[in-house]
């Protein structure tokens, strides 16, 4: 679904990125398409949520793990876009009132 994200572009004033926690063979193609995404003019002003997926389950892996692994606080400073982390369990809800809340902040702040 990647290739047709940038339809969607217009007006966006908040993003959310999810990434899977529970899986870090997939982590390279994560940060390629949040790369991607970063780095579109039209999302240069977007606040960014990016959030960390079932951390309810196993992983070899803790999220500072991950966010070594991907450079995430180098892709922070460099990156155009007001940047947030969370972690997060759409299985057991874990995190999500934390996600409503960002989403309520930024709403207001683009209003």
């Amino acid at each position: 679904m990647s290739p047709i994200w940038s339809s969607y572009y217009g007006n966006c004033h908040s993003l959310l990125f999810v990434m899977d926690a529970s899986n870090p063979t997939q982590l390279s193609a994560s940060c390629v398409l949040l790369l991607g995404l970063l780095s579109a003019e039209e999302l240069a002003k977007a606040s960014v949520l990016i959030l960390f997926n079932k951390i309810d389950l196993p992983c070899y892996m803790t999220v500072e793990e991950i966010k070594s692994l991907i450079r995430l606080p180098d892709i922070i400073a460099c990156a155009k876009q007001h940047i947030t982390t969370a972690e997060i369990s759409a299985r057991d809800g874990t995190g999500l009132s934390a996600v409503l809340l960002w989403l309520q902040e930024q709403h207001k702040c683009s209003s």
